[in-house]
């Protein structure tokens, strides 16, 4: 798999132009990023600490010495007939890494085990899967074809030269199927979130995935011919892509066919691919060193600095939900899927909620309320306290858990404590007995038609009589005692 990641720098990898999607065509182009006579590069050094932090987070080696080569092929969205690149094994900021996934068949476990890592690396944690990382390297990103209408084609190059981080996995490939390689690609997007180092936003392009395809009959330790599949837009893409590719050579070899290596485009609407160019190899592109930049070394003191300011990353977060805060699964994946969410549940617990408690506030009524409003959990009004709030006025008997809906939504739309809300309203939960005794009592006498039927056997019908309690005192009664009341008021 290769995965192209732009950087989020201010200006593009060669020169001061600024680096954003979108634009007017050709309005953020230099003589540099164009590839102009004369024109000399210069190194983007915060590019160069991203990158750094990328390959320490994916438990890179890291070269002490890293060189640019110029990798050389002609296309139109290519100004300068070559590419600024990487070329080697140990030359890459980053190589010979791994990036620990989540697995769920008995397949896949049978595979972690036969892929543990090399040897020096940690065990694989139980219930993961290692994919290991050949090479995390820095690169400049190409222009874009633009369809002209009426035909005609253009090239923008606004995206010229913006910093381009690739990170390929290893060969023989650790990823068997198209689930897997989706698992990789969604853990890989939000490690790169969690580092602040690109937006993952791959509608836009700034997240690009390429995964190579290859079949081969079970039990052979030979790989077949492999393909390059292009324009995967999205993790659905990534899927049918990849299952499209293995059904078509399993097709074209049972047939008699052979296949030939190349790089195939993938049409969305369709759900097929087709040849873009055959594939070209390595000595094709001529590479070499690059006589206008210089080599760059990291000491030991910079690597270690830009260790010490890694985040907890997203599958060190979801270790400590299961593990520390015994949340399941489910609950931990939903958690960590955007940093902001992690964090405003990380706060609440920091301020006191229980985590569970906060965790099925956040993931239930938070969470379907932020998207009936299509607001985001930095532009809401409610905060890690008004959960926390909310947890223990149900956790204080003060209100139930029905009422705490009800209040939720109202903190929700005006911004109020939950504690505020259940003053001014009158919420708080009835537990006084004489006065339920009361009510109980009149319930029974405004129903005696149901008391009949529950005494003579039909007891489901004591929900009926718990509900209207719950009525006359919209919602406040508190049900435990209701219930306990009911019992011995029925048994006279």
């Amino acid at each position: 798999m290769e995965v192209h990641a732009e950087l989020l720098t201010r200006t593009k990898m060669f020169c001061r132009c600024t680096n954003a999607f979108g634009g007017e065509v050709n309005t953020r182009i230099c003589p540099v990023c164009l590839g102009l006579p004369g024109s000399l590069p210069v190194i983007n050094k915060k590019a160069v600490e991203y990158v750094l932090k990328t390959a320490l987070a994916l438990n890179c080696q890291i070269a002490r010495r890293s060189l640019f080569h110029r990798k050389n092929y002609f296309y139109p969205d290519l100004p300068k007939g070559y590419q600024i690149s990487q070329y080697g094994e140990t030359n890459p900021i980053g190589y010979s890494g791994w990036l620990d996934i989540p697995i769920r068949s008995e397949e896949n476990r049978i595979r972690e085990e036969e892929h543990a890592g090399r040897k020096g690396e940690p065990p694989v944690p139980k219930g993961m899967k290692r994919v290991r990382i050949r090479r995390v390297h820095l690169e400049e990103d190409t222009g874009k074809l633009l369809h002209l209408p009426g035909g005609g084609s253009g090239v923008d190059y606004n995206r010229s030269g913006v910093p381009l981080m690739e990170i390929v996995t290893d060969f023989p490939p650790d990823m068997h199927s198209a689930e897997e390689a989706k698992e990789y690609l969604q853990m890989l997007r939000l490690t790169l979130i969690y580092l602040g180092v690109c937006d993952g936003k791959m509608e836009q392009g700034s997240l690009r995935c390429e995964p190579n395809i290859s079949i081969a009959p079970e039990g052979s330790e030979a790989l077949g011919v492999k393909t390059e599949l292009k324009n995967l837009s999205s993790f659905r893409a990534v899927m049918l892509g990849i299952q499209h590719e293995a059904e078509r050579m399993r097709r074209a070899l049972e047939t008699g066919h052979s296949l030939k290596q190349e790089t195939r485009g993938w049409d969305e609407e369709r759900e097929t691919s087709y040849v873009m160019r055959t594939k070209e190899y390595e000595e094709d592109y001529r590479y070499f060193v690059d006589p206008d930049l210089p080599p760059m070394e990291f000491s030991e003191e910079t690597i270690e600095q830009l260790r010490a300011s890694l985040p907890e990353l997203p599958m060190e977060k979801r270790r400590r939900y299961i593990e520390d805060l015994k949340l399941s699964e489910y609950d931990a994946g939903l958690l960590i899927e955007e940093p902001a969410w992690a964090n405003f549940f990380d706060e609440s617990v920091k301020l006191g909620g229980a985590p569970k408690a906060v965790c099925n506030w956040m993931n239930g009524d938070f969470a379907r309320l932020l998207n009936e409003h299509r607001q985001t959990v930095e532009s809401t009004k409610i905060t890690p306290s008004h959960i926390v709030d909310l947890v223990k006025l149900i956790e204080s008997n003060r209100i139930s858990g029905k009422v705490g809906k009800e209040v939720f939504e109202q903190s929700f739309m005006t911004g109020k404590m939950p504690s505020q809300i259940v003053e001014e309203r009158g919420l708080v939960k009835i537990s006084d007995e004489s006065a339920l005794v009361a009510i109980v009592r009149e319930v029974l006498a405004e129903n005696s038609d149901v008391v009949e039927k529950y005494r003579s056997g039909k007891i489901g019908v004591k929900g009926f009589l718990v509900g209207q309690v719950m009525k006359k005192t919209n919602g406040r009664a508190d049900p435990e005692i209701v219930n306990r009341i009911l019992e011995e008021e029925l048994a006279k």
